[in-house]
């Protein structure tokens, strides 16, 4: 059966690591990564941003989904809330496919410091630190397979996700 995996997790967590490693782990794989339609300048987010992003999530996954050549797709995104959930699940055609629900979270500590080395890099600014933190409390109350990264490496976390079952 072809599988969907969906993951969702804080900035830093460890997401596009580990999707970009279960990407060439699983046979005929295309990944998507959420952040990819917010990269604009300047960030803008307002409402209309939010449902841009939202319907492109949705259309460029639709097609991956009916493309024939894949047996596998991946998505990563924040996905703090359970309605982001619950719209991009209803808006895509899954039928035929296994659906993998998985949120990633990690101690507030080991974000930190994940996220002290990309702003140390120059790939985040500073204010992704408090609003990460803000959000890790919010993947405890999601319908998904959680899964702690604190102490595993991004192989580690994609052989985790690669085991999963079915979330639908």
């Amino acid at each position: 059966m072809k599988t969907f995996y969906l993951i969702g997790g804080p900035m830093g967590v460890g997401k596009t690591a580990a999707c970009q490693i279960l990407k060439k782990k699983l046979d005929r794989c295309v990944f998507l990564d959420g952040d990819w339609c917010w990269d604009m300048d300047p960030f803008v987010v307002n409402d209309e941003t939010k449902a841009l992003v939202l319907d492109n999530i949705c259309s460029v996954l639709n097609r991956f989904l009916s493309c024939t050549v894949f047996n596998n797709v991946v998505c990563c995104w924040v996905l703090h809330q359970q309605e982001i959930w619950d719209t991009i699940l209803t808006r895509i055609d899954t039928r035929g496919w296994k659906v993998v629900c998985v949120s990633l979270a990690a101690s507030p500590e080991v974000l930190t410091d994940r996220l002290k080395k990309d702003i140390a890099q120059g790939s985040r600014q500073p204010d992704v630190i408090q609003r990460s933190l803000d959000r890790l409390p919010l993947y405890q109350n999601l319908r998904t397979v959680r899964i702690d990264t604190t102490g595993l490496t991004p192989e580690e976390t994609a052989a985790e996700i690669a085991a999963l079952e079915s979330c639908t």
